[in-house]
């Protein structure tokens, strides 16, 4: 099963342990076949919305920054369990902060 892991932004400036331990996370991760992608997403981005027949775009940003998704990870585990275990060991390498595992539906 897929399962979408995001994170929302955070206030802490991340420091030098921090990229050498999500660095080594993600090796992990990749040598076990468990990360299909990985990535972080701009603060604004535009929203293109629908009403009957009329579209409307609208350039962010759109929420307050703590609130702003920030990065994802695409993964491919057994269970929802294992999913939540990893971003559980994620949180523990980035500390206080959001995520949210989401699964995946379709090809």
């Amino acid at each position: 099963m897929r399962y979408l892991m995001t994170t929302k932004a955070s206030d802490t400036e991340p420091d030098e342990n921090l990229y050498a331990e999500m660095a080594r996370f993600v090796e992990e991760l990749t040598a076990a076949g468990v990360l299909l992608a990985t990535g972080g997403l701009e603060p604004g981005g535009v929203r293109v919305a629908s009403s009957g027949r009329e579209i409307t775009v609208t350039d962010g940003p759109f929420a307050e920054a703590k609130e702003a998704v920030a990065g994802f990870a695409l993964i491919e585990v057994a269970t929802r369990e294992e999913a939540v275990e990893l971003a559980r060991r994620f949180r523990r390498i980035v500390g206080d902060g959001e995520s949210v595992v989401q699964q995946v539906f379709g090809p």
